[in-house]
Formats: C-alpha cells, sequence, structure tokens
C-alpha cells in the first residue's frame, strides 16, 4: 500500500474538481487514480457500494465517499488550518455557500454541459471515453464515452432543467457570475485571504463542469475573468490554507449578499419543501431501512418561471449542516440579522422535521 492518499476521480468529474482542490490547499499528499471502467469494477464499486466518484484510500486503506465526508475525515486528521472560520458568521456562511454549490450549482453545471452540443460534445465524449477506455484509439473512446456520457445527460430533466425554463436558468446564472466576478476582483476567496470550506464547493461546479468545458468556459471568460482567476487559485498547489487569513472581526464581505439572497430565493423553498416531502414519504414508507435517492416531484421557480424537478433527500443532509451549527450557539444576535437581510428569515432557527445520516454510504433517518 502507498504511503501517499490516492483520489479515485476525473478531471470532468464536479465533486473530484472539490476533493481534488482540498487536497492541494491542505497540503495533504496524494495520488491521482483516474476512475476506468476496470477500477470500477474492482475497487470502486466494492469498496463503496455505490457508483460515485470521488473516492478516497488512505494509506492504512480506508475508504472514503462523498467529498463533503471526505473533508470533514481528513479535518480530523490535519486538524492544523481547518478549512471551517472559527468565528460564527463566517463558518455559518461556508456551510451554507457550500450547500449551495455542491446542491445547486449543479443545475447550470449540468445544463451549459449537455445542453450546447455543438461546442462540447466531441469534448465531453472524448473526456468519458479516454476516462473509462484509456488505452483505446480516439474514435473508439469517442463511441464509448457517447454511450456512457447518454446515462448522465438523462439526468438533465430530473434536476428540472426543460426547454421553457433555460432563458430563465441563464439569466441566473449569468448574474450570479456577474456577483462572483465582482466579488473575487476584490477578494482572493471567499471569506479573505484562504479558502474556506464554502470555496471548495464552488470548486465542484465551477471548474469541472463551467470552466472547463468549452461553451461555459468561453463564457466565464467573457463574463467574468476574475473568477476565472479564482479557479486557477483553487486548483494550483500554492499553500495558502498556511499563508492566508480570513477577514477579521467575523467580517461578511457585502459582495457575497447578493449571492447569499439568491440562494435564499432559488435554493431554499426547495430544501424547505424536500423536507415536506420527505416527512411524507416516510409515513408511507416506515419499513424502508433507506431512504431513496428519489421522491418523486415537485415545483420550483427561477427568475419567476416554474417548473418541475425530482425531490433529492441528499440536500437535506448537507442542509442540516449549517442547520445544526446555527441551532448549536448561544448568541445568535448578529447572525439573525445577516439571516434576515438575506431572505433565510427564521428558516435556521425552526430547523428540519427528518434528521439524516450516512452510514455505509447510504442515507438513513437518524431517529
Amino acid at each position: 500500500m502507498s504511503d501517499l492518499y490516492r483520489l479515485y476521480g476525473a478531471e470532468f468529474s464536479l465533486y473530484s474538481g472539490k476533493a481534488r482542490s482540498y487536497l492541494r490547499k491542505k497540503g495533504i499528499s496524494f495520488e491521482e487514480i483516474t476512475s476506468t471502467a476496470d477500477v470500477y469494477k474492482k475497487f470502486i464499486i466494492p469498496r463503496t457500494g455505490v457508483r460515485y466518484i470521488p473516492v478516497v484510500q488512505t494509506p492504512k486503506d480506508e475508504v472514503y465517499q462523498d467529498t463533503t465526508a471526505i473533508i470533514d475525515e481528513l479535518e480530523l486528521r490535519f486538524p492544523d488550518h481547518s478549512v471551517y472560520p472559527e468565528s460564527p458568521k463566517q463558518k455559518l456562511v461556508s456551510l451554507l455557500l457550500e450547500v449551495y454549490a455542491d446542491e445547486w450549482l449543479v443545475i447550470p453545471a449540468m445544463h451549459y454541459r449537455w445542453n450546447y452540443p455543438a461546442m462540447n460534445a466531441d469534448f465531453i465524449y472524448r473526456e468519458f471515453g479516454s476516462m473509462v477506455m484509456p488505452n483505446m484509439p480516439w474514435f473508439i473512446q469517442k463511441f464509448v464515452g457517447k454511450k456512457v456520457g447518454a446515462k448522465f445527460k438523462g439526468f438533465v430533466p430530473k434536476l428540472g432543467i426543460h426547454e421553457h425554463n433555460i432563458a430563465a436558468l441563464e439569466q441566473s446564472y449569468v448574474s450570479l457570475l456577474g456577483d462572483l466576478q465582482n466579488h473575487f476582483e476584490q477578494h482572493s476567496f471567499l471569506l479573505g485571504d484562504k479558502p474556506s470550506i464554502g470555496d471548495f464547493g464552488l470548486m465542484g461546479p465551477l471548474y469541472a463542469h463551467l470552466y472547463r468545458d468549452p461553451a461555459p468556459g468561453k463564457l466565464m471568460k467573457k463574463k467574468a475573468p476574475a473568477v476565472c482567476d479564482w479557479v486557477r487559485r483553487m486548483n494550483n498547489e500554492h499553500a495558502y490554507l498556511q499563508k492566508g487569513e480570513w477577514l477579521a472581526d467575523d467580517e461578511i464581505p457585502e459582495t457575497l449578499i447578493p449571492i447569499l439572497q439568491r440562494m435564499a430565493s432559488e435554493h431554499l423553498p426547495v430544501l424547505q419543501d424536500t423536507d415536506k416531502r420527505l416527512s411524507e414519504w416516510r409515513a408511507t414508507n416506515v419499513d424502508a431501512t433507506e431512504i431513496a435517492r428519489f421522491i418523486g416531484t415537485h415545483t420550483f421557480f427561477v427568475e419567476g418561471v416554474e417548473a418541475q424537478r425530482v425531490v433529492l433527500p441528499y440536500c437535506l443532509w448537507m442542509f442540516q449542516r449549517p442547520v445544526n451549527f446555527y441551532q448549536s450557539l448561544s448568541n445568535t444576535q448578529e447572525i439573525d440579522a445577516l439571516l434576515k437581510r438575506i431572505g433565510f428569515g427564521d428558516s435556521l432557527q425552526q430547523g428540519l422535521e427528518n434528521a439524516l445520516l450516512r452510514d455505509d454510504n447510504v442515507l438513513r433517518f437518524s431517529e
């Protein structure tokens, strides 16, 4: 067994980008193993029980799947220079932005990857094919990549991406790019001069899909060059975690307020309705030992346009992290004022109906 940590991922994989950036910024020595079909068959599926990447293998042959679980485990092993701010507002904001990036920005990431075939198809199919069959000729890789990619493309409408709301989704994303551009013109990272868990969350969609893929990459370079610079900072191996500092006095930059307000208007209602739908599902699935990945559909709105998407309970496991942190605090006066300003109201105070845990890489009720 190697003395290095091993990251099983792929350059075009959304969540691999999050884990890879964390390992680099944390200064953890690792080697990356491309997740070929053979690696999936012989290692990933037998060791994790699921078909998702990234996966991290420790030098002692322990295996962890899911970027948030991976990061939290490694934070226990490498506690110096934590990616979690100690001050309450900054920690809460970084947790919220991780949820937003992981669970909501997958919408523009998937839209721009799969709905611009003229610019993206050759690139994406070659990427998939070279991962699955790295030793095959390019034309075979492209053929295989198209078959594999079709499975991911089929997830697009499930996320709520439909012909009638594409203009609204693009309007929202371009506005977000503008807000991020404004922020990163003034700050190296979300909360100052070193990255937090929120930065690593954003790195997933903003790098693997929206920076690397040809169509959204062209858009980002044109509309948000400072965001491109941030992506490159997040991907390089300079030790910002050791050298940088977060803003003093628990400051939340004004430039983050529009981003948090967008999360509150678009994403928060989906999180709250998912909690409600999960309670209904639980009442009619009393013997279920694990929570299904999809539990029906519900309505959501972006830029005033209504659409349907699948209900994804996993987002609640992510959202309970900022909820639990908020509820652990003894003095929330300043945070409450911030939450009211950004449109979250008393949602964190009210909490969630369902408490969840990940066990053996599946989602279960914790009580």
